[in-house]
């Protein structure tokens, strides 16, 4: 159960380190382009094998159909919600938010970290061991977002202290949502956590296509499908010998 709890709390530490380093640090906009990119690759490699493929193992397609889309829409809904509200650009470095924009931000990492965490919970229910792949997945592609969204609500005032103070929220937020994905889920039916597996790999490749594919490629240019494809074949290699 807690070993659930903490590589929940190593995906979602990301975001706190991602903010630290935007604090202390100038990174230029292609480094961190590349970085989003290779962590896109990643994540659809994970999505793929550990959720979505791995969903239609387990509990059929009609499940994973259903989940898929479900997580798809929802996240889709949510975003549209919290982009209105200032948080379009949360995984987008340099862009300045508004100040009304603080909580937009931080609600809208916790629309991309809860599934993901959830999921990261159950991975130890279905394998009695976490899915590594998972894990890395998710942290490469929450560093840029906590870069990113500090280094706007820097640029209109917010302290260091209120900033650390609400990624260390989402740091929380993540370890308690991959516990419950662990505690909650013990005994749930093949049906049930193929749909839920399958509704967190809808939200994550609605997220990559939504928010993650477009930035990297603004920030780092034609070299982006490149260092993408190189995250996918990092994914390919982890998934090998994990």
């Amino acid at each position: 159960m807690w070993h659930a709890a903490m590589w929940g709390a190593v995906s979602g530490s990301a975001v706190l380190l991602g903010s630290l380093v935007a604090m202390f640090f100038s990174l230029p906009k292609k480094v961190i382009g590349f970085i989003m990119a290779f962590g896109t690759g990643v994540l659809i490699g994970a999505a793929s094998y550990e959720l979505i493929g791995e969903a239609v193992r387990t509990g059929g397609i009609n499940s994973t159909a259903i989940g898929f889309l479900s997580g798809a829409a929802v996240f889709t809904i949510f975003d549209y919600i919290v982009s209105k509200k200032g948080a379009s650009h949360r995984k987008r470095s340099g862009t300045q938010a508004a100040e009304s924009a603080g909580i937009a931000l931080f609600i809208g990492t916790i629309i991309d970290a809860v599934p993901e965490s959830i999921m990261i919970g159950a991975s130890l229910l279905e394998q009695e061991t976490v899915s590594f792949l998972l894990v890395v997945a998710i942290f490469i592609s929450n560093i840029p977002e906590g870069l990113s969204s500090t280094a706007g609500m820097r640029k209109n005032g917010y302290s260091k202290t209120k900033i650390t103070v609400m990624w260390l929220a989402v740091l929380a937020i993540s370890t308690f949502a991959s516990w419950a994905g662990f505690f909650f889920l013990d005994g749930a039916s093949d049906a049930l956590m193929a749909g839920i597996s399958a509704f967190a790999g809808g939200g994550i490749i609605a997220m990559i296509a939504s928010t993650m594919m477009p930035e990297a490629f603004e920030e780092s240019g034609p070299i982006t499908g490149l260092v993408t494809a190189l995250g996918l074949l990092a994914s390919i290699i982890l998934n090998h010998f994990a």
